[in-house]
């Protein structure tokens, strides 16, 4: 019985079923955010396949929409990859949390969930493995999130490059996106040094709004490192006892 089990298809694996199940509760929001991105690559100039490719290869929403206006302005390349490095820097981040359940896996294997890799399925995969230790239910779970959150990001997107004139902007789907990242943010808010450290980023990029070429992004971006580590810094550790060996 073991062995059938170890060798029957992930799809059919019961944590592939609840991976799915789980992302469905978030997809409305990555689709509403997925058709928002459509709409605006579709209104930036981009032609049709370069649009599509983007979307396939990039698949960071927040990514692209900071690229977006540097293309558009002719900025050197440079920029453009800095801008969308510093956006997606919360990936690294992703990707060590998951080090300890995935690093036993193939090279190939681990750049294939680093493609896949999101903001959502990563918080709905946290939630349902808090225990950073490997086990078989592990890949199952997070191929299932995949097939709801992948769909759910593309489909949308293409359908907002192919009817982007006929999209009504008062249908509000921009702030639905808005919504989706604010949940996404509050779930990973867990202390307050990522309090403090949201707040001056949100102050930063207020602050610094007038920046040509979407830098305000970037000074948030420092900001919120910078207070981050600060808080680390003067954060008091809980000293040890010192034990007694006499």
């Amino acid at each position: 019985m073991t062995e059938e089990l170890s060798v029957r298809p992930i799809w059919r694996h019961p944590e592939f079923a609840r991976g799915s199940r789980d992302m469905v509760g978030v997809s409305m929001g990555i689709a509403a955010w997925g058709l928002v991105t459509g709409v605006a690559m579709a209104k930036s100039g981009l032609s049709l396949g370069l649009s599509i490719l983007m979307s396939l290869l990039v698949f960071a929403g927040s990514a692209q929409l900071a690229a977006l206006p540097l293309v558009i302005a002719g900025a050197p390349i440079w920029m453009v990859w800095a801008i969308a490095l510093c956006v997606n820097l919360r990936f690294v981040i992703f990707s060590a949390q998951w080090r300890p359940y995935f690093a036993h896996l193939p090279r190939w294997q681990r750049m294939l969930h680093g493609y896949f890799t999101a903001d959502l399925n990563y918080v709905v995969f946290m939630a349902r493995f808090p225990d950073p230790k490997p086990s078989p239910e592990q890949s199952p779970y997070f191929w299932g999130g995949v097939a709801t959150n992948w769909p759910s990001w593309q489909f949308p997107t293409l359908i907002g490059l192919l009817l982007a004139d006929t999209i009504p902007t008062e249908w509000g789907f921009g702030f639905a996106g808005i919504l989706a990242l604010l949940g996404l943010m509050y779930s990973l808010m867990t202390d307050r040094a990522s309090w403090v450290a949201a707040g001056v980023a949100s102050a930063a990029a207020v602050a610094a709004v007038a920046l040509p070429l979407k830098l305000n992004i970037v000074v948030a971006i420092a900001a919120a490192v910078a207070a981050g580590l600060l808080m680390d810094h003067v954060t008091p550790v809980d000293a040890k006892p010192v034990e007694d060996k006499t």
